[in-house]
Parts: structure tokens; sequence; C-alpha cells
């Protein structure tokens, strides 16, 4: 692109907002981010030790350089950590998190699929790495992976609601945010690595990765790490297509045996009995990267650069139409050509820095990241549609110091991405995407126990696509207001208010042909508004060392909800879907909390349990499609020394509520088994975990995926890993 030297030499200039004696976080800033961490669950023996801690002042100097700081109306509501985080890997983040409350995934294949928040997906939900997004095509189609290296991750945070405002003002669904290690944040003593091996029996999966960080001297760090990660077609437990669609197969069967295509009938018949092994699901990805960075007691400075490599195959629907003998001569489809599988590249560069300021501001921070992405679907060996683009965002945080109670953080962030799209399913014309956001966040301690927050962000966002001549900007305006109460015994409760406004996406507007990953004909509207939402939250919180509780309820109403819903036409034999702006109302509630039942001198019992439900419906039409029906989890863990063991029932109700060419997903329960052992003690350098998932093998589909009638959940699953540090 021709704008791409300006692009990267921003990125350059904001690092040259941080001089050398860039400053580490305060000790004021490193408190507020592990006080008002939401719980990671007593199930995770190293949930509660702070993210990082300095061992030696003077030493390990400890860089606190994230945005935002999780004040009372930015608090995660969810987090993954530790041996959890470790236990829970998988090629794709959706399926890492989609045990938490309130969180589902796409489940589109085995190698793509996004996190659900409270039945919000796509562009509504954000996929960061330290505040910074995945700069990637995982939103423009279900189909799309998300480029994530959990390899380097320290933690992944979800935010709902108010919470994502400092994040940009699209993600009005919720945030994802990983928090990276590939920039260090402290100088080690010594050279320290890390390394992870893992085997699960239902795809036959093998992974392999290793991190070391070594000292160049008292103030400089040097990181490098590789990852490998290999799966074959899943293992399913029966039927890989759902008892609707085996009807339309078996359907289509007839008719084609009327036509005197016995041998494509009986092709076809027995495709419908297909059992145990989803076919063209196999996926591989291969990662490596490094890290540089300046640390002394004045500030921080790193860069780091990754390169990932994945290549997976997308399963398809198999073919139940009629008329084939329509084609023109010549024609032929893509099942034709062989099976579908995407390629996919990304080199990316991050920069990361801190300054310590004193007097009425803390520190000053800065994060901006410049990534060149491909994507290239092939069919069989020949080349199909291919996705080229870039991407760079870059963001300034100001952080204040506590004064008296007050403290806030205000900034600026910018992004500009462009997406090139060539060959048969280019659905959407060549774009490019600017936005420029200016946000601030204020929190009041009132005394005894009362907070007030408040937040506010203004967003310009511009569209402009050369190819269909359209160029079109949005202003737009956010803003949240909360209130919280904290007894001082455990018990808290408040309230959030949060009015958001978003940008159509690209696809939204300018999208104009068949969409094979969502089997329809999709068509934009140009003249799109901005999508505005009005969203309340109420929860109530208790928290002991024996005993939690957590109970969310919230409502967002929209306003020109923008939904791609079905015209009744057709068109390529496909039903033809139009995005459309409608009123919408989303309600739900999210439930967890643990009972410690016994405790004794090398360990304890817990039982913990929890639920969720989201509603979803388009006024004047019906459901949302790809809704998550309510689940509901119960679980217990006994600690033994240095050994844990964990059992969990998960429920999934069936999902009737479903949209037009949507068949409903019948209610599953999964049984779950876990255990870890730290032969060396808790801190030591060896980490040895079993797990048994879906042990009795039942076939699961997932509501919020567009191929549910075709990809299940994978079966019984045996997965053994390893993790060593020295």
């Amino acid at each position: 692109m021709s704008n791409r030297p300006s692009r990267i030499a921003l990125l350059a200039a904001a690092a040259s907002l941080l001089p050398t004696t860039a400053l580490i976080a305060s000790p004021a800033c490193a408190q507020d981010d592990d006080a008002n961490a939401s719980p990671r669950g007593s199930a995770d023996r190293s949930a509660h030790a702070p993210a990082h801690h300095d061992d030696d002042a003077g030493k390990d100097i400890v860089v606190v350089g994230h945005p935002p700081t999780d004040y009372g109306l930015l608090a995660a509501t969810a987090s993954v950590s530790g041996d959890t985080l470790v236990a829970q890997t998988r090629g794709q983040i959706g399926e890492i998190l989609n045990s938490l409350p309130g969180v589902s995934s796409t489940s589109f294949s085995p190698g793509a699929s996004r996190p659900v928040l409270r039945g919000f997906s796509g562009d509504r939900v954000s996929v960061l790495t330290d505040g910074i997004g995945s700069l990637d095509a995982s939103n423009v189609s279900v189909d799309h992976a998300v480029v994530f290296d959990p390899l380097t991750v320290d933690h992944i945070d979800v935010f709902h609601g108010p919470s994502v405002l400092l994040y940009g003002g699209n993600a009005i669904g919720g945030a994802v945010n990983a928090i990276d290690k590939r920039i260090p944040r402290q100088v080690p003593e010594r050279i320290t690595a890390t390394g992870i091996g893992s085997y699960a029996t239902a795809a036959d999966e093998r992974a392999l990765s290793g991190a070391i960080d070594a000292p160049l001297g008292d103030r400089f760090v040097a990181h490098v790490d590789a990852s490998w990660r290999k799966a074959d077609d899943l293992r399913v437990g029966g039927s890989v297509y759902s008892p609707a669609l085996q009807g339309d197969m078996l359907h289509a069967a007839e008719h084609l045996r009327e036509d005197g295509e016995e041998t494509e009938a009986a092709e076809l018949e027995t495709e419908a009995g297909r059992r145990n092994r989803l076919p063209n699901s196999a996926a591989r990805t291969k990662t490596i990267g490094a890290g540089l960075a300046f640390i002394d007691a004045g500030g921080s400075l790193g860069i780091s650069y990754q390169h990932y490599d994945t290549k997976y195959g997308v399963p398809s629907r198999p073919e139940t139409g009629h008329g084939h003998e329509e084609e023109e001569e010549g024609e032929e489809h893509a099942h034709e050509h062989g099976d579908v599988t995407i390629g996919l590249k990304q080199n990316r560069f991050d920069l990361r820095g801190e300054l310590k300021l004193s007097g009425l501001f803390d520190s000053v921070q800065v994060r901006g990241a410049y990534a060149d992405y491909e994507h290239t679907e092939f069919e069989g060996d020949e080349v199909g549609t291919v996705f080229e683009g870039e991407g760079l965002e870059t963001r300034l945080d100001l952080v204040q110091a506590d004064n008296g109670g007050w403290r806030g953080r205000s900034g600026v962030q910018y992004l500009w991405r462009s997406l090139t799209v060539t060959g048969p399913e280019a659905v959407v014309p060549d774009y490019e995407i600017e936005r420029f956001g200016v946000f601030t966040l204020q929190s009041l301690d009132l005394g005894a126990g009362f907070t007030l927050d408040a937040s506010g962000r203004y967003d310009t966002s511009h569209v402009q696509s050369r190819g269909s001549d359209f160029d079109k900007r949005f202003d737009l305006w956010s803003g949240a207001v909360g209130a919280s109460w904290k007894s001082g015994t455990g018990f808290s409760l408040g309230t959030n208010f949060v009015h958001g406004e978003r940008a159509p996406s690209p696809e939204e507007l300018l999208s104009d042909g068949i969409h094979i990953a969502t089997q329809s004909y999709e068509l934009g509207d140009s003249t799109l508004g901005k999508e505005k939402s009005n969203g309340f939250e109420a929860y109530l919180r208790y928290n002991t060392p024996k005993f939690d509780f957590a109970l969310t309820g919230y409502l967002t109403d929209f306003d020109n909800y923008i939904a791609p819903l079905a015209t009744g036409a057709e068109q390529e034999e496909q039903p033809v879907y139009q995005y459309t702006g409608v009123e919408a109302r989303f309600t739900g509630f999210e439930a967890s909390g643990s009972f410690q039942a016994a405790a004794w001198d090398s360990g304890e019992l817990r039982f913990d349990a929890a639920a969720d439900y989201t509603r979803a419906q388009i006024k004047g039409y019906g459901p949302v499609p790809r809704i998550p029906p309510l689940r509901v989890r119960g679980g217990s863990a006994v600690t033994l020394g240095p050994v844990r063991v964990r059992g969990e029932v998960e429920w999934n109700a069936e999902q009737d509520r479903v949209g037009d060419y949507e068949n409903p997903t019948a209610s599953f329960t999964l049984v779950n088994l876990s255990a870890d052992w730290h032969p060396l003690g808790d801190d030591g350098p060896v980490t040895l975990m079993l797990a048994a998932n879906n042990l009795f093998d039942v076939i699961g589909r997932r509501a919020a995926s567009f191929t549910s009638d075709f990809v299940p959940i994978a079966g019984r699953d045996v997965r053994v890993t390893a993790k060593f540090t020295y």
C-alpha cells in the first residue's frame, strides 16, 4: 500500500515519545491492578498470586505497562491464568475461554474460533494483546482464525459492558485482553526458560513450545520463543451431522434416485451416516517470536516481533440442493476442486513503553503494533480467494496519581487497517479503515465504601473503498457512569450504565456476493448509520476466603442494531441476507460461586457452580440468531499437597429460539475430570497435568456456531501436559 511508510513511521514516532530512561509503573498502579482484578477461582492454585511480583527489590523490576488500570468500573469480570491457562490452551482463543461465565465461542472449526461474549461476536467484540487489537481479518468472517499465541500470555482478562470503553467504542459486546510477556517486564537475575509439551487424543494433537529470557547486563533483557502445534481430523462422539441436516441429505438422495442418479444417491446416503471423525478439520500452527526491553528504575521501553503461520481445514456443509443439471458447461462447485483449507501468515511488530512522572500524573504509557497479514483460501491445490492486509494501532495513556481518592486515566488511540480481497469469494471490495479516539476514565472514592466512576470517549471512524467509490465518516460518542459500595466484610454491590455508539463495519456496508462460510448471499447497505446502544448492569458480590459469590444482571437496548436479515429471496441458490438497522434488546445474567467445605494443613475441598443465560430479540422480527442457551456448571476440587484433582458437570440447554434457516440445537451434558501435580512443590520447576474432557463421549453442538449442523464439539479427549521451568 502507498501509505505503508508513513504508517510504520507513526509507530516509530510513538517510541520517540519516551526517552531511554522511561520508567516502570508506580507501586500504586500495580496495587490497583491486583486489588481490582476479579477472583480467578480457588481451583487454580496459582491464580491468586499477582501476575508479576518483585522477588528482590533492586534486581527484579516489575513493569506494569498495559492499559487500562482496573478501576472499579473497569474491573475484569473473568480471568484465566496460571495452571488453568496452561491446561486449557488450545489452537484458538475462543476454545480457551468458552468455559468462563458469559463466554461461548463461534466454534466454526477447530482451526477458527472467536469468543462470543453475552451473545455478541464479530465486530462487537475486541480481541486484544495488552490493549492492542489482533490486526487480522478474524472479524471479517467466522471462518477466519484469530492470530493469537497463548505461549507468551501471562493471563487473559474478559471485560463486559462499561469496562470496554477504554479499548474502543466498537467493542460494545465486550473485550478479551491477553497480558503478553514477549516484551519482557522484568530483568531476571539469570537466564530463565519455560518449556511446555502436550498430547491430546481427540485429534491426535501434538504441541511443543518454549521461551527463554536472558539478562543483557543490569538494564536490558532479551526474549525468544517458538511453538509448534499439529492436530489431525477431530474425533467426535457420534454422528457428524445433526438430525435436521441428515433429514435434508436423505431427502436430497431420494430426489437423486428419482432422477436416475443411483450412484450419487447412494454416496449421499452413506455420507449422511458419517460418524466419529470430522473430515477436513486438521490444523497446524507454527510461531516464532523475539523481544528486547530496556528496564531501569526510571522506566521501560521494549519492542518485539512475531511470525505466525497456520494452516487449517474448513469442514463443508454437504450438498443437499437439487439442480446440478442447470449448471452451465464448464462450471464447477468448490467441493469439486477438493477440500477447502486456509493458509494464514502474519508478521507483527509491537512496542511498549512507560515513563514515570511526578506530581499530578503518575506515568505516561505508550503501546503500538504494526502487522502485515496474508490469508489464502485453497480449493484442493488451487488458490481461491486471497485476503491481504496491513494494520497499525497505537495508543498513549496518561495515568493520574491518586489524589485524595481521585484517580483516573486519559489518552488517545489510533487505528489504521487495509484489506485487499481477490478471487471468487471477494464478497467485499478493497477498503481502508481509519479511527481516532480520545478517552478518559475518572474514579472518585467518596469514603464509607462508596465509589463513583465515569468515563467518556469520542471516536471518528473513516471507511473508504476506492473500488466501489465509497467514502464515509462517522462521529461516535460513548460514555459510562457507575456507582459501587463495598462493606469491608467481603460484600459489595454496584450498578453501571453505558451508552455506546458503533460505526458499521465495511462488511455491513459493502458486502455483495456469496459467502460460503455462512451459506448465504450477503448484501450490505451503504446508507447504514451508526449503531447506538444503552446498557444497564447491576451486580452483587460476596468474597471471603471460604465463600465467594457473584451475580450480574444486564440489559442492553439497541437503536439501529445492524443485523443480516433474511429477505426471503434466493440468489445463486443461496438465501439472501440484507444488513439492516433494527431495534433489538439483549438481556441476561451470570452467576458463579464457590465454597470451601473443608481445609487442612496440606489442602482443601471446595465446591463451585456457575450459570449464564442470554436472551436476544429483534423487535418485530424474532430471536437474534446464534445465541448461546442457558448453561449450568457445577464441580468440586480437592487439593492434597502437591496434587489437585477436579471434576465438573456442565449442562447446556436446548436452543430453540433460532433465526431463519437456522436449526435448533439439542441439549447436552459434559463430564470433565482433571488433575495437576507439582512434584517439587507449588513453585517448583515441574508441573504435570492430566485431563479427560467430555468423558462420556457425547455429541454436542454450539448454538453460537454457523456450522453447528456439521461441526460438533470434540468427543472424549484425554490430554496430557507437562510444563518445565528453569
